[in-house]
């Protein structure tokens, strides 16, 4: 099938291009980690390696999508049998592909330890769903929105709870291991539901979509964040809902997005060393930034907002230039994370690969080569 129209040609796809080979090859033994794949399947799509994408899609599925066999469990989350396992890879979710097995039933919370054992996370789910239906676009193969909308309907259906949606299930999806409800995760499931069913034509989510959207806080400052990751996730929920026309949530995200801003760069430097950084969240910020060129100025408030939110686009520059200095990527705080600060400034400097276009945006390829070899 032919790639997407959208695939850049720009200086910056040699760096990118780079960033990726080197997580190719560290990665090449089966290591996968769910969030850290998303971003890096939309950036084989940007490179136009669409071979590569669809090649860790199966990966993933394959690696994420079964139980580690390290725990002494085997086959799909699903349950089901091989071959039904292999036609629906996402209908029992995806593990995280964190380093420690899950907590078990008898075992006591250590929150700290919590981050580095297994499960499944709501946020890192529609992260995948959106890799699945960049790919479906790039590709023209309808299998990839079917996955997508089969990992979002088990998604809603077993972390939702009395109007809730809990943080972090088992790697079943039989239990809650962490019950709290992230701050963005309706806002991502909604936006990512209405997305699918754009993209798709998927009026299965309707009902669920609906449900994600009374879940979001009415009021748009409860979505402000601090957290430069969280501020660019937000960015980039307002040009997915500007894409999809959803002109009164736009408004709100980025009412959002200027509040946090604002709180941002009172209290966060962005002098410090390179170890007193911590690159992919301010990689998330930048990339968020990026998309702010493609949110449409639908009404007078967003054009307003959009006007506000200019002071701070230099803010990506600043971060990509930081990061992208050999000595800073040499540096033990970007060593300890090399996979996703990898990936992620790969994202910033390729960003059409992630970004959502709006329909009709694919339609050639540029024959790109190979990221993989």
């Amino acid at each position: 099938m032919e790639a997407a129209s959208w695939l850049p040609v720009q200086p910056r796809d040699a760096t990118a291009r780079e960033l990726m080979s080197g997580f190719a090859a560290r990665t090449a033994a089966g290591k996968r980690y769910l969030w850290t794949d998303a971003f890096a399947v939309c950036n084989y799509l940007a490179l136009g390696d669409v071979a590569a994408a669809i090649a860790l899609v199966d990966q993933v599925h394959h690696v994420l999508g079964r139980f580690d066999a390290r725990t002494g469990r085997i086959g799909w989350l699903s349950g089901l049998e091989d071959r039904a396992g292999e036609a629906h890879p996402t209908a029992g979710g995806l593990r995280i592909g964190k380093p420690l097995p899950e907590r078990g039933l008898n075992d006591g919370y250590d929150e700290q330890l919590e981050w580095d054992r297994d499960g499944q996370y709501f946020h890192y789910l529609t992260k995948w769903m959106h890799a699945l239906d960049r790919v479906a676009a790039a590709t023209g193969h309808r299998q990839y929105a079917d996955w997508a909308r089969e990992l979002a309907e088990v998604a809603v259906r077993t972390f939702e709870h009395d109007g809730r949606l809990y943080w972090k299930m088992s790697v079943d999806l039989s239990r809650p291991l962490v019950t709290s409800m992230g701050q963005h995760d309706a806002l991502d499931g909604y936006v990512t539901c209405r997305q699918l069913a754009a993209s798709n034509g998927s009026p299965e989510l309707a009902a669920t979509t609906e449900m994600l959207r009374d879940m979001i806080p009415a009021h748009r400052l409860d979505l402000a964040t601090a957290d430069p990751l969280g501020i660019g996730g937000l960015l980039l929920d307002a040009q997915r809902l500007s894409v999809l026309h959803d002109t009164e949530l736009v408004e709100a995200l980025l009412h959002a997005c200027l509040a946090s801003l604002r709180a941002f760069v009172r209290i966060t430097s962005l002098r410090g060393n390179a170890d007193s950084r911590l690159g992919f969240r301010e990689l998330g910020l930048a990339l968020g930034l990026a998309a702010l060129e493609s949110i449409h100025p639908d009404s007078a408030d967003t054009r307003y907002l959009l006007g506000e939110l200019d002071a701070f686009r230099p803010l990506r520059a600043s971060i990509e230039a930081f990061w992208l200095r050999p000595e800073h990527r040499a540096r033990r705080s970007w060593r300890a994370h090399a996979d996703i600060n990898d990936v992620m400034l790969a994202t910033c400097l390729v960003p059409e690969g992630f970004l959502l276009h709006a329909p009709g945006a694919v339609d050639s390829s540029r024959g790109a080569g190979s990221i993989t070899g």
